[in-house]
C-alpha cells in the first residue's frame, strides 16, 4: 500500500475518504523471514477475455480532465504490517568510495512522458515508470506511467505514438471494467523470448471485486492488437503488481489488502503464457498466498532457460536475508503447481533507508521523499550465461548514513536451483540520497544500477553506476548523472517513484535503457520522465 498523502489515481475520486488513504502502491509491510509453504494454490480463469483494437488507431490521451483530479487524501495510519526486516545497526557492506570510472558509451536519451510531454497532464503522484524495449524486429522503447504510455523509436528516440490511455489497450474488454478504469500502477515488459509485448494495470475502482488487466501483443509491433483479459482479485485488493517473464509462465507479484484497508499477505501468481500468446479465451491463474509481503518475481534476460522443471523464482527480505522461493506452474493441471520457500540466504546486515519511510532531503525546502525501502526493487533479474545462473537486485538501505542503493548478485550452477551469495555492497561514496533504484545485467556479465540522487544541495536527479564483470568482488564504479533534476518537490508530496525501470535491449542483450523521474521546476504534480542508454566496453 502506498502511503499517500495525495490521491494518485483517479478512482481515487469515486472511493471514500478512507478508502482514499488506503489505495495505491507502496505500503509499509516488510518481509520477515522466508514466505512459509502454501498448502494449495488459488486457481481461477479470466472472468473476461477479448482481442484489442490495434493501437495504432486508438486516440492520444485528452489532458482536460485530469488537472481536476488532483485531490488531497488523510495520511494513511491503519492497520499496516511491522517493518523490522533489515535489522538495523552498522552496514555489514558499506562502499565509501569509488576511482575507477565506469568507462560506458551513451547512447540515446531522450524525454519520457511527463506532465506537459505533448500536452500531456498526469492527474496523479508518484510516476510510476515503467519501460521496456522491444526487439529489433520491433525497434519500439514502451513507456508506461501511471495513466498512459508511449512508443518510441528505439533508433532515434522519436515518439511514434501516444501518450495514449493506459486503459485503451482494453477497449474491448468490458469484464472488470478494464476498459472504462485506468487506475494504473503499470507494468509493460517486452516478453524477447516470444516476441510479444505485455501490458497491465489494476482495475480497482468500484471494487470489490478488484481486478488484474492484462495484454499480450498478437505480433511484436506494440502499436499492433492484443489479447486481453481481467482476472479477479475478489475482496483483495491487488497493490503493487510486479512482472516476470520465464519460459513455462508469466509470474507476477501482489500485495494484499482485505477490501483495501487490511494488509493480508501476498500473493505469488503465474500466468498461463502459452495460452495467453494464442488468444485462448481463458488461461489460468494460480496464486499462492503468502503472510509476508514485498515479493518480487524473477525475470529473464537473455535466451537461455533456467533449468528445467525449476519454475519461477520468487524473493523478498528479511533480517538480514534474501528469501528464495519457487513456484512451479503446471499448465495441464493448474491445481498440482507447487509453491516452496526455498532457502533464506544470509547477506550483510543492514537497516532500511528511512526506516522504509521518508527521510529524503531536497533543496530549499522542508519536504522530504519517501525511500520505499521496505522492499526489493523492480526487477529482480535472471541470467543464465551457460555456466552459471545470475539473480541482480537492489533495494535501498541506510548506508552511511542517508540512503544507499544495496545491490546483490546471487549465483548458482546452470544446472542448479540452490543460490549463494556472490557479492554484494550498499554504494555511499558519499552522503547524498540514493535510492529508488533498478538492477541489471548484460549478457558479459557487466551489472549496472540506475537510481536517483538528492541532498540539502542537489535537486533530485537520475544517475547510475555499475562494475565489469573483471572488476574485483563488492564493488561499484564512480557514477554517472543521466539527467540533472532542476527542483524539488513541494510540501504535502512525499511519494517519489513508486519504481524506475532499467531494461536490457534484446537486439544486443548489451544496451541497458532506464527510465526514471526528475522534476524540471519545484512544485508537486509537475514531475517528468526521463529515457536514456547506455552499454559497457567491450560488449
Amino acid at each position: 500500500m502506498e502511503d499517500l498523502p495525495v490521491v494518485k489515481k483517479p478512482k481515487l475520486i469515486l472511493a471514500s475518504i478512507a478508502t482514499l488513504a488506503l489505495l495505491l502502491g507502496g505500503g509499509m509491510f516488510t518481509a520477515v523471514g522466508a514466505a512459509a509453504t502454501a498448502p494449495s494454490p488459488t486457481v481461477s480463469g479470466p472472468v473476461g477475455s477479448a482481442a484489442s483494437p490495434a493501437l495504432r488507431d486508438i486516440p492520444n490521451s485528452a489532458s482536460s480532465d485530469k488537472i481536476q483530479r488532483r485531490e488531497l487524501a488523510p495520511k494513511h495510519t491503519g492497520s499496516q504490517k511491522p517493518r523490522p526486516g533489515g535489522g538495523g545497526g552498522a552496514d555489514g557492506a558499506l562502499q565509501t568510495s569509488a576511482t575507477a570510472l565506469l568507462g560506458t558509451t551513451d547512447g540515446l536519451a531522450f524525454q519520457g512522458v511527463g506532465v506537459g510531454f505533448g500536452g500531456y497532464a498526469d492527474c496523479c503522484a508518484p510516476p510510476d515508470t515503467s519501460l521496456s524495449v522491444g526487439d529489433a524486429a520491433s525497434n519500439q522503447v514502451v513507456e508506461w506511467v501511471n495513466l498512459d504510455f508511449a512508443v518510441f523509436n528505439k533508433t532515434t528516440g522519436a515518439l511514434i505514438a501516444g501518450p495514449k490511455p493506459g486503459n485503451s489497450v482494453f477497449a474491448n474488454l468490458s469484464a472488470g471494467k478494464c476498459n472504462t478504469n485506468n487506475d494504473g500502477d503499470p507494468i509493460v515488459k517486452f516478453d524477447h523470448l516470444h516476441s510479444r509485448w505485455i501490458l497491465t494495470q489494476f482495475s480497482v475502482t468500484g471494487g470489490p471485486p478488484y481486478y488484474q488487466c492484462i495484454a499480450v501483443s498478437q505480433t511484436s509491433d506494440a502499436l499492433g492488437a492484443y489479447n486481453t483479459y481481467a482476472y479477479s482479485f475478489g475482496s483483495n485488493f491487488n497493490d503493487y503488481p510486479k512482472l516476470g517473464v520465464f519460459p513455462d509462465a508469466y509470474y507476477m507479484s501482489f500485495n494484499l489488502f482485505a477490501n483495501g484497508r487490511t494488509f493480508v499477505g501476498a500473493d505469488a501468481c503465474a500466468f498461463d503464457s502459452a495460452a495467453m500468446i494464442a488468444g485462448a479465451p481463458s488461461p489460468s491463474m494460480v496464486c499462492f498466498q503468502q503472510s509476508s509481503g514485498g515479493l518480487l518475481p524473477a525475470d529473464q534476460d537473455g535466451n537461455n532457460a533456467p533449468p528445467a522443471g525449476s519454475g519461477g523464482y520468487f524473493m523478498n527480505f528479511g533480517t538480514s536475508t534474501l528469501n528464495f522461493n519457487q513456484l512451479h506452474f503446471n499448465p495441464i493441471t493448474p491445481a498440482s503447481s507447487t509453491y516452496t520457500a526455498s532457502a533464506s540466504i544470509a547477506v550483510a546486515a543492514f537497516g532500511q533507508a528511512c526506516s522504509g519511510g521518508a527521510c529524503i532531503a531536497q533543496p530549499g525546502t522542508t519536504q522530504k521523499l519517501d525511500s520505499l525501502g521496505d522492499r526489493l526493487m523492480y526487477r529482480l533479474t535472471y541470467r543464465n550465461d551457460g555456466t552459471t545462473q545470475h539473480l541482480v537486485v537492489t533495494h535501498s538501505v541506510t548506508g552511511s548514513g542517508t540512503a544507499a542503493p544495496r545491490w546483490y548478485e546471487l549465483t548458482a550452477p546452470s544446472g542448479s536451483t540452490t543460490y549463494g551469495l556472490h557479492q554484494q555492497s550498499s554504494y555511499a561514496p558519499t552522503t547524498d540520497y540514493r535510492w529508488m533504484g533498478s538492477a541489471a545485467m548484460d549478457k558479459l556479465g557487466d551489472i549496472a544500477i540506475g537510481y536517483s540522487e538528492s541532498s540539502g544541495s542537489r535537486y533530485p536527479s537520475i544517475f547510475y553506476t555499475g562494475r565489469q564483470s573483471g572488476d574485483p568482488l563488492n564493488q561499484l564504479r564512480a557514477e554517472r548523472q543521466i539527467k540533472a533534476g532542476t527542483g524539488s518537490q513541494l510540501s504535502n508530496l512525499a511519494r517519489w517513484g513508486d519504481y524506475s525501470s532499467l531494461a536490457l535491449d534484446p537486439a544486443d542483450d548489451c544496451t541497458f535503457w532506464y527510465a526514471n523521474e526528475y522534476l524540471i521546476g519545484s512544485g508537486t504534480f509537475n514531475w517528468s520522465t526521463w529515457i536514456a542508454s547506455f552499454k559497457f566496453p567491450g560488449c
